[in-house]
C-alpha cells in the first residue's frame, strides 16, 4: 500500500510539471501573439503613437500585477485550484473580447480583463509545485515548466508573423484561436489538479499558535527581510529587461534593422529558443551547487545586461543574432528557476502562495512600465535604441542589490 502511494506521489508531481509548463505556453502565446503585427494592429484602430500601442501591454500588466498580492492570499485560504480555473475562464473571456476590438478603448478593457485571468496563476502554480516536486528536483523541475514561457513565446512570435505577414491571416482569428487553447486548458486543469486542503485552525496550545506565526508570511516578514525584498528589487530589474525585449524587440528589427516578414518573428523567438537549454543547464547546476545560488544568479544577470546592451550597439546582423541568442541562453528564462527556487528556500513555510504573489507583484510592476517607457522614448527620439540601454542600467542595479544583501549578514531573529 505504501509502495502504491509513493507511486501516486511521483506520478502526481511528474504530471504536475506538464500542466503547468502547458499552462505557460498558452499564456505566453497570447502574450506574444500581438507583437510582431502591432503596425497591422496600429492600422486597423488608427493608432499614430507608439506609447499608446504600448498601453495595451501596460493595461494588461497592470491588470496582472494587480491580482498577484491577492491570488496567492485566497490560494493559501481557498485552495490553488480554486483561483486558478477561474482565473482561466477570465483569460478565454478576455481573449475573445481582444479578439472582437473595434477601438483602443475596447482592446485596451479587454487586455485589462485578459490580465486580471492570467494574474490568477502565477502563485498557485508555483505553491503547487514547491509543495509537491521534492527539494532536490525543484530547480531543474522549475526550469521545465519554465520553459513552456518560451515554447509560447516561440510560437506567438513566429506563428502570428507567418500567419498575417505572410499568409495574410486577419489577426483576430489568432486571437479566437488562443482563446480556444485557454479553455480547453481549464479543463485539464479541473480535471487533473488536486484539490488542496485548506489549513484548519488547530484548536491547541498557545506555544503552538506562536510556532505557526514564525512559520507565517505576514507583511512584515515579507517586507522587512533584507534578502526577500532584494530579491524583489532583481526580479523586477529581470522582468524589465525581458518585457521591453519581449514587447518592442519585432517592432526594432522591422523598423531600425531591416527584417521583414516571418523574419521579424523567426529573430525574436531566438530568445526563447535559446533559453531553454539556458534555462535546464544553470537549474541543473543550481541543484547540484545548492549554496552556490546566488553566484549563478549574479553572474548570469551582469552577462544577460551585457548582451542586451550589445543588441543594439553592434553594427551587423550576424552580431545581432549572436547577441539575440545568448541573451536568451542567458536572461530572463535561464535565472528565473534558480531565483525561484532560492526565493522558496528563504521563505515562511506557511503562505506559500502569498510570498509568491508578493514576489511576482513585485517583478511584474515592470512590465507595466517597460512598455510604455520605451514606446515614449520611441516617440521622443525616433529609436529604441535608449530603451534598451535604460533597461542595461536597471538590471545592473537590481544585480548589485541583491549582492549587497546577500555579502552583508543579517540578524536572524529568534
Amino acid at each position: 500500500m505504501k509502495d502504491t502511494s509513493q507511486q501516486e506521489k511521483w506520478e502526481y508531481w511528474k504530471k504536475v510539471i506538464v500542466m503547468l509548463c502547458l499552462g505557460w505556453t498558452v499564456i505566453w502565446i497570447y502574450r506574444t501573439i500581438l507583437n510582431p503585427i502591432l503596425p497591422e494592429i496600429q492600422r486597423d484602430l488608427n493608432v499614430t503613437s507608439d506609447a499608446s500601442m504600448g498601453l495595451i501591454f501596460s493595461v494588461f500588466f497592470f491588470a496582472y500585477t494587480m491580482m498577484q498580492i491577492p491570488s496567492g492570499l485566497l490560494a493559501d485560504r481557498f485552495g490553488r485550484k480554486s483561483i486558478i480555473i477561474p482565473g482561466f475562464i477570465l483569460f478565454t473571456l478576455g481573449a475573445v473580447l481582444v479578439g472582437f476590438s473595434t477601438s483602443l478603448m475596447f482592446i485596451l478593457v479587454a487586455s485589462f480583463i485578459t490580465g486580471l485571468g492570467q494574474g490568477t496563476y502565477y502563485g498557485p502554480a508555483y505553491s503547487i509545485s514547491s509543495e509537491t516536486i521534492p527539494k532536490e528536483k525543484r530547480g531543474i523541475s522549475t526550469a521545465i515548466i519554465n520553459s513552456g514561457s518560451a515554447l509560447g513565446m516561440a510560437i506567438g512570435l513566429i506563428g502570428s508573423s507567418f500567419l498575417v505577414k505572410e499568409a495574410g491571416w486577419n489577426w483576430r482569428v489568432l486571437l479566437f484561436i488562443t482563446a480556444g487553447l485557454a479553455f480547453s486548458l481549464m479543463l485539464v486543469f479541473a480535471k487533473n489538479i488536486k484539490k488542496t486542503a485548506v489549513p484548519a485552525k488547530a484548536s491547541g496550545a498557545a506555544q503552538d499558535d506562536a510556532a505557526d506565526a514564525e512559520e507565517r508570511a505576514t507583511l512584515k516578514r515579507l517586507l522587512a527581510n533584507p534578502k526577500m525584498v532584494a530579491s524583489y528589487v532583481l526580479y523586477f530589474a529581470t522582468c524589465y529587461g525581458y518585457y521591453m525585449i519581449v514587447t518592442w524587440l519585432p517592432s526594432y528589427l522591422q523598423e531600425e534593422r531591416g527584417f521583414h516578414g516571418t523574419a521579424i518573428g523567426f529573430a525574436a523567438a531566438l530568445v526563447a529558443f535559446s533559453a531553454v537549454p539556458g534555462a535546464l543547464l544553470f537549474s541543473r547546476l543550481s541543484d547540484k551547487f545548492m549554496n552556490k545560488k546566488i553566484t549563478f544568479i549574479i553572474i548570469l544577470e551582469l552577462l544577460a545586461a551585457v548582451m542586451l546592451y550589445l543588441t543594439v550597439s553592434v553594427g551587423t546582423t550576424t552580431m545581432l543574432i549572436v547577441c539575440l541568442i545568448l541573451y536568451g541562453f542567458l536572461g530572463k528564462l535561464a535565472v528565473e528557476p534558480i531565483l525561484i527556487s532560492y526565493v522558496a528556500d528563504i521563505a515562511p513555510k506557511q503562505g506559500v502562495g502569498t510570498t509568491f504573489g508578493f514576489f511576482n507583484f513585485f517583478g511584474m510592476m515592470s512590465s507595466v512600465v517597460a512598455p510604455f517607457v520605451t514606446g515614449l522614448i520611441s516617440d521622443a527620439t525616433g529609436s529604441k535604441v535608449l530603451g534598451f540601454y535604460l533597461a542595461t542600467i536597471i538590471i545592473l542595479v537590481g544585480a548589485a542589490v541583491m549582492l549587497l544583501a546577500n555579502i552583508k549578514k543579517t540578524p536572524q531573529k529568534a
